[in-house]
């Protein structure tokens, strides 16, 4: 398999980095807050070899891409993504993975034209019920002078149940690209974002959607519950990926491309 040098797509503040392998129906990967595009290394080959052309990109102000932009968030990254997929100029299966899954209710909210489908992967959809001091200590915990270490720290504990096998080295890379000038400051700011304008638009999507969900989702007091009332909202085929956590695209590939390429079959094609 041959992955592309890194691409970027220019916007008004600052540039989205993105690479493309293969060839096919096309579906993009977004990953979460705070990770890297590398996050689906393991969900590439699988896609790809089954035929897909599969583009990975990088959140504002994450990996190879600029954190010279103003504001950061869900809404922002639902704008780059909806850019980056009017670049591509082909309708896709959207793959967005925690806060990215919001951006991806929006993308189908707003530009439904865009896509075939839309896969969510431990999404975040509305706001969790954190009380006012859970909250302000979090957005303490993310301030720049130090989000790099509660990140090193936190970051490992949302791989709760199969761990991928260079996992160490993994967190290494996501931590260092956080210390790069002005990306802790980009991380901090996206991790204010709120996800109300998801579970606003949730009623205006009927983009055929999949829900992942890894059963040992920290993240979720009962994650399998999130899951199925997301289902239940969007009318999604709902997937419970054993023994994984917030990142099974990681954590259990060949279980969640499997969900995936199986969705995809009964998808219009572009």
């Amino acid at each position: 398999m041959t992955i592309s040098q890194t691409e970027f797509l220019e916007l008004a503040e600052g540039r989205i980095a993105f690479d493309s392998t293969g060839s096919g129906p096309l579906v993009v990967l977004v990953p979460g807050m705070g990770d890297l595009r590398a996050s689906y290394r393991f969900l590439v080959p699988l896609l790809v070899d089954a035929g897909h052309r599969v583009v990975t990109t990088d959140l504002r102000g994450h990996g190879e891409s600029d954190a010279s932009f103003r504001a950061y968030g869900g809404e922002e990254t639902a704008g780059d993504v909806a850019a980056l997929l009017q670049h591509l100029a082909e309708p896709a299966l959207l793959v967005g993975n925690s806060m990215a899954a919001a951006s991806a209710v929006r993308v189908a909210a707003d530009h439904p034209e865009l896509l075939r489908g839309i896969a969510l992967l431990g999404p975040f959809v509305r706001d969790p019920h954190a009380g006012a001091a859970m909250t302000v200590a979090f957005r303490v915990a993310m301030l720049p002078a130090w989000v790099a270490l509660t990140w090193k720290a936190y970051f490992p504990t949302l791989f709760a149940g199969t761990k991928p096998a260079d996992l160490e080295e993994y967190v290494a890379s996501v931590v260092a690209a956080i210390r790069r000038p002005g990306y802790a400051r980009a991380f901090s700011l996206t991790a204010r974002t709120s996800h109300d304008h998801a579970e606003l638009a949730l009623p205006r999507v009927t983009t055929p959607s999949l829900v992942v969900m890894g059963d040992k989702d920290p993240d979720f007091p009962d994650p399998v519950k999130e899951a199925n009332w997301i289902g239940t909202e969007l009318g999604s085929t709902v997937a419970i990926v054993p023994d994984a956590g917030h990142y099974p695209q990681s954590q259990r590939p060949e279980f969640v491309a499997a969900a995936i390429l199986d969705f995809a079959k009964g998808l219009p094609v572009a």
